[in-house]
């Protein structure tokens, strides 16, 4: 089978390039199903591939680009306008096939423009959802919409439902996964005037396992492993996941290091507690694809680590090999 190409932003994120470039460094040493165009400041990406040695550098490429979209910049602008930055050429490489996926820590707003202005959408999809992996007691869940439609109608999330299940059956490997819709309450009188029709949509859809109204509380217990809400909602479910568990991890750790008696229990907990630390790593998953576009586009969080860089470029390898993008034509009744 033929390596998944993937054009990496360089310049999009926090800690850009250093922590990109590592990112594809680490994907390409962990897998040679991958080819990684690294895409930005040509003599930028230079200085940061001379740090490391050992790798195959034949699975990398450099394409430059001058320019550079901020996060402060206007979306519609910076697309229009900055032809030559390192994010848009991504997206004309997906475009016109030159990259089976492309990876961004950049501008949200200006992915989610691009990817419907440039790649574009599957005909037939009303709305493409952010939707990414979060961990939970049983594994993983796929939280959709987090990001990309805050103002979404009951048919966009009967879409998500659709999506979401195809996504975690044929990337997670999850089989006939249960499908929650985040509400108020689980009983199917409650939530507001989107969420009582979803839900009666839902529940007469056929071919994905709807399982009812899940509370946010009951997420992290794994209760479904695709849970559906409009963006605005996703969007606060994800960042307390990140805010809380953020905060747990210091508490951890400050509690270990109180004194010499629980130091020592520290010491003697340390590999468990790390593997266990590391399962409840949102980095661990990689970014979220907006899914339902030509080409697949996933964005990873603006302050991403070279981990989540690494990881998001492995997944697009599983994505291309399952040919998702087929799989949600079937599923929502695209093809012809």
């Amino acid at each position: 089978m033929s390596k998944t190409i993937v054009a990496l932003d360089c310049m999009g994120g926090d800690y850009a390039p250093l922590e990109i470039v590592k990112g594809a460094v680490e994907a390409v040493q962990e897998s040679d199903q991958v080819f990684v165009k690294l895409v930005g400041k040509q003599e930028l990406i230079e200085e940061e591939l001379k740090k490391y040695s050992g790798y195959n550098k034949d699975a990398l490429e450099i394409v430059n680009a001058t320019q550079v979209i901020e996060m402060g910049e206007s979306p519609v602008a910076a697309i229009r306008e900055k032809t030559d930055s390192s994010l848009v050429k991504c997206q004309y490489m997906v475009k016109h096939g030159e990259a089976d996926a492309m990876v961004s820590a950049g501008s949200t707003g200006a992915n989610l423009v691009g990817g419907h202005v440039i790649i574009g959408r599957i005909r037939g999809v009303e709305r493409p959802p952010l939707a990414p992996l979060i961990p939970t007691e049983q594994g993983v869940t796929l939280l959709i919409d987090c990001g990309a439609n805050v103002d979404a109608r009951p048919s966009h999330l009967v879409q998500f439902a659709k999506m979401g299940s195809v996504y975690m059956e044929e990337v997670v490997g999850i089989k006939n996964p249960k499908v929650g819709l985040v509400n108020i309450g689980t009983e199917e009188e409650k939530g507001n005037a989107l969420t009582k029709e979803a839900f009666q949509l839902l529940k007469e859809t056929d071919g994905i396992n709807f399982v009812g109204n899940v509370e946010a509380r009951d997420i992290p217990a794994g209760v479904a492993d695709v849970v559906v809400c409009d963006a605005f909602v996703g969007n606060v479910i994800l960042k307390t996941y990140e805010g809380v568990g953020s905060t747990m991890l210091k508490k951890v750790k400050s509690g270990l290091m109180a004194n010499l008696k629980t130091k020592i229990g520290a010491l003697l907990i340390k590999n468990s507690l790390k593997k266990t630390l590391k399962g409840f790593s949102i980095e661990e998953y990689g970014g979220a694809p907006l899914l339902g576009l030509k080409g697949l586009l996933v964005k990873t969080h603006g302050n991403s680590k070279s981990v989540e860089v690494k990881n998001s470029i492995l997944q697009c390898i599983t994505f291309k090999e399952a040919d998702v993008n087929e799989k949600f034509k079937e599923k929502l009744n695209l093809k012809k």
